[in-house]
């Protein structure tokens, strides 16, 4: 039988995993922006009725790849919070794409150093050969 101090805990844990959830979608958003800012895309206000109407049927938050007639290949990036979109070439995209590559390369070697170090310290702290736990 579950308690009403149950369903409290685990209405509570739901919206803690809610609030984390969130704030990590918040945190790759910024991300992905400051990457495609650092890559050459340039900020577009939908202006016109046509602009809206294409802006209206952009998937938020995605990289999105579109083909103008007689324009080319765009890329674009849809910030619905902003009401501005993220647009780009060919070009742009691949720069985004390989500064995202250096940027989870970093990542990885930083988790690695980040282990590397708390193992030192596991193996040299109390209980390693320096020190001994009794």
């Amino acid at each position: 039988m579950i308690t009403k101090l149950q369903t409290t805990i685990g209405l509570f844990l739901l919206a803690l995993c809610a609030t984390l959830f969130s704030g990590c979608a918040s945190v790759e958003h910024t991300n992905t922006v400051s990457l495609l800012t650092a890559a050459g895309f340039r900020v577009r206000t939908p202006e016109t009725a046509k602009q809206k109407e294409i802006y209206a049927s952009l998937q938020p938050r995605t990289v999105l790849r579109a083909t103008i007639k007689g324009k080319g290949v765009f890329y674009v990036y849809k910030d619905e919070e902003k009401g501005i979109a993220y647009v780009g070439r060919e070009a742009e995209y691949q720069r985004y794409k390989q500064l995202a590559i250096q940027q989870q390369i970093a990542q990885q070697y930083y988790m690695a150093a980040e282990m590397n170090r708390q193992a030192a310290y596991g193996w040299y702290g109390a209980w390693g050969p320096r020190g001994y736990w009794w």
